[in-house]
């Protein structure tokens, strides 16, 4: 009986340990989701280049801050160096240009959508630079979600209703983004993600360095931010480039990727309830039929990623079955 209430109380607490990643893995999403709206609200007073610079500075000293006081401190190898410059390189700071001005010519909805597309982009990548296997589904769920993205950005008469140069700069966050896995597919197998997000945004911050310095830096002298654009940037930097980034990794650490990344489709979904509640943009029909499809074609090809894992775990041979053969040998 005491041994029963001790499993049974353990289970208890595993399923309550699931429930909270579970909620944190939410926590994350809308963090992300928001992160267009707040950065909208920043950019009423300032121009790109110095949202991201701040935005990854102060992300910098408070992850940095935090990892100190919690005595988790690595060490990189020289020889990473410049893989980390590279990292960095095209994520934050190329992934950041597209994104942030993209942002100032399209609604914070059609952003989120797009930059949802990345993990339909994904297998494409692994064929090309791995040789990973392209299989259908993979397909048809890249032309499911990109007629999704058609959906929301042409009108009736196929002609852009968004900026056709704020939908190529997200276009060009995607493929920075993507180009940015090359460089971290490495990495992850040897640093923390701890490690790898505080180099980044630190190396983003100073590539954002000099551009702030030569464009924007007479103007962010002069400007005077109100209470809220000034909490908005601490908002980006603490809950959407710092407390996001953990809480997910300690989602794909205890449910794995696959299943993480099925949260995170509903990123646009967010994006869309918050920019209609604080920012009042219209949602109209062809942005709600854009985000149903495109969440369409990220589902398809997850679950079928997810379902192609699971069989085959199943086909490993585990330490019952092997036993199980010998005997009947």
């Amino acid at each position: 009986m005491i041994r029963f209430a001790l499993l049974f109380s353990q289970s208890d607490r595993m399923q309550r340990n699931i429930y909270l990643v579970y909620i944190l893995t939410l926590l994350a999403v809308s963090f992300w989701g928001i992160s267009y709206v707040w950065m909208k609200k920043v950019f009423e007073y300032y121009q790109p280049v110095t949202t991201m610079f701040l935005r990854l500075t102060l992300s910098s000293v408070f992850l940095y801050s935090l990892l100190w006081l919690m005595g988790k401190r690595e060490k990189i190898d020289r020889k990473d160096y410049w893989a980390f410059v590279w990292l960095s390189f095209f994520s934050p700071f190329c992934y950041f240009i597209g994104e942030s001005f993209g942002l100032q010519l399209v609604s914070p909805t059609i952003a989120a959508v797009i930059i949802a597309t990345i993990p339909v982009f994904t297998p494409f990548l692994g064929y090309i630079a791995f040789g990973e296997k392209l299989t259908k589904i993979n397909i048809v769920g890249f032309f499911i979600s990109f007629t999704g993205v058609m959906i929301m950005v042409l009108d009736f008469e196929f002609r852009f209703s968004a900026s056709p140069r704020g939908v190529l700069l997200l276009f060009f966050a995607v493929i920075s983004a993507l180009i940015n896995i090359l460089f971290l597919k490495k990495l992850a197998m040897k640093y923390s993600s701890a490690t790898i997000i505080k180099t980044q945004n630190l190396l983003g911050a100073l590539f954002f360095l000099p551009l702030f310095l030569i464009l924007d830096f007479q103007d962010f002298k002069s400007i005077r931010p109100s209470a809220d654009v000034v909490w908005a940037l601490i908002k980006l930097a603490v809950f959407a480039s710092t407390l996001a980034f953990m809480f997910y990794t300690i989602a794909v650490r205890n449910i794995g990727v696959a299943r993480t990344s099925i949260f995170a489709n509903l990123i646009p979904v967010f994006t869309a309830v918050f920019s209609f509640m604080i920012l009042g943009e219209k949602i109209d029909l062809s942005k709600i039929l854009g985000i149903i499809i495109v969440i369409s074609g990220l589902m398809l090809t997850q679950t079928a990623r997810l379902r192609n894992k699971n069989q085959s775990l199943s086909k490993k041979p585990t330490f019952k079955n092997t036993c199980k053969n010998r005997t009947s040998d």
